[in-house]
């Protein structure tokens, strides 16, 4: 069986959607499936073409086996809407010119959206070369884009609203990263076959009890084996509403074993860094961004992550791709989100505590009831593990979908 997946984003970018695929896509090729992709030249989350795809309009690479097609993009630092879908239809169009002449004979596409707009691409190039479509959907648009205010315009509104229509009425399959996305497109399309593709863990890779590097990053950072850590990585965008940690941290200053720990980088950054200096917090650290191969040393030397977002109607269905590795290592969450993922993770699983999304002092007293209880704190931890390992382990989600492209 042949399979190429058609992406905006994917490594040697760092982020959610490009390690899910990259993981989904070598899982799938260890079970004998020919995967390729169609994807940019990698710019994210820097907005930046890195270093070595300069200049290059297509190229094509190896990675574990897989062949990687990169095709040119637009790439702006601006947030207007005017460049963000410059940025969306510069690779649309070239992505179709480069897929058209390069890929061969395909069994199957599978295209990533957002961006919606390249499901218009999926379409022709699965006619032109043959293959059943996949729609794979991590985030509802135009739905989102209206809700976060990036596409206010009626006639954009309308004519993504038909593009979406059009995409779920062509595709064979439709997959959605949420049990809630999954809902939302079945309950409008009935008749169609909509499946659930999780995200998850690589268990084995952030396996907590084969974990020697145990204390050696908090060594090496001056923290005290006894300082309670709490750890936020990921983006830093506005999206997450990462204010909330640093007002907690002031208010938990007295505190003085009680740290927190903020990595990765992001627009927000910069004002998070000032609003530091502003509040005099000397119990908050910030770091750039880390490979994904050093995670597993930092997660295994803090005691719990703070994981919030803004509190929007809109994120209710939302499963941060972050919580994940805690859980494999067996660490807490702190979670301020509603909806799907409190319901999986807090109710369900048992695998942290919950606090109202942007109420600090819910947080606060959240991360007091942890400090107080080191015992709940590593029984927390124990649900996660087993709650990931039974529920949102890679190598058994890439199993159901291998064997749910048998059946396409």
């Amino acid at each position: 069986m042949k399979l190429v997946i058609l992406t905006q984003y994917f490594p040697p970018e760092v982020g959610a959607p490009q390690n899910r695929l990259y993981e989904l896509a070598v899982r799938l090729k260890q079970r004998g499936i020919n995967v390729s992709i169609l994807t940019a030249m990698p710019n994210y989350p820097q907005m930046e073409i890195h270093k070595n795809y300069k200049g290059k309009c297509f190229c094509k690479e190896e990675m574990d086996g897989m062949t990687i097609y990169r095709s040119w993009i637009y790439v702006s630092k601006s947030k207007s809407v005017v460049k963000r879908l410059l940025n969306y239809f510069s690779f649309v169009f070239s992505s179709l010119f480069y897929g058209l002449f390069k890929l061969k004979r395909q069994d199957i596409l599978l295209v990533e959206s957002p961006p919606l707009f390249l499901g218009a691409v999926a379409y022709l190039l699965a006619k032109a070369k043959g293959a059943k479509l996949i729609f794979n959907v991590s985030d509802l648009w135009p739905e989102s884009a209206e809700k976060l205010g990036i596409i206010s315009n009626k006639f954009l509104l309308k004519s993504a609203t038909v593009l979406e229509e059009f995409c779920y009425k062509k595709a064979s399959l439709i997959s959605g990263q949420t049990q809630g996305i999954v809902n939302n497109i079945s309950s409008r399309f009935p008749q169609k076959d909509v499946y659930w593709l999780k995200n998850g863990v690589d268990i084995k890779l952030y396996d907590a009890e084969k974990s020697d590097s145990k204390g050696k990053w908090r060594e090496s950072q001056s923290l005290s084996e006894s300082d309670f850590i709490l750890f936020y990585g990921g983006i830093i965008g506005h999206a997450q509403g990462l204010e909330i940690i640093l007002n907690a941290a002031k208010r938990l200053e007295n505190y003085s074993d009680i740290k927190f720990v903020l990595m990765g980088n992001g627009p927000e950054k910069p004002k998070l860094f000032a609003m530091k200096e502003e509040l005099g917090l000397s119990n908050l650290f910030f770091y750039d961004a880390v490979p994904k191969a050093e995670m597993h040393a930092i997660i295994s030397d803090i005691d719990a992550s703070i994981i919030p977002l803004k509190k929007l109607d809109l994120f209710k269905g939302a499963i941060p791709s972050k919580i994940f590795e805690n859980f494999a290592m067996k660490k807490p969450v702190i979670l301020g989100l509603e909806g799907e993922a409190k319901a999986l993770f807090i109710d369900q699983g048992k695998c942290g505590v919950a606090f109202e999304p942007e109420n600090e002092s819910d947080l606060v007293d959240k991360i007091l009831q942890l400090y107080n209880d080191r015992a709940l704190v590593k029984e927390l931890g124990e649900n996660g593990l087993k709650y990931a390992s039974e529920n949102f382990n890679r190598d058994k989600i890439a199993q159901e979908f291998y064997e749910k492209l048998q059946t396409i």
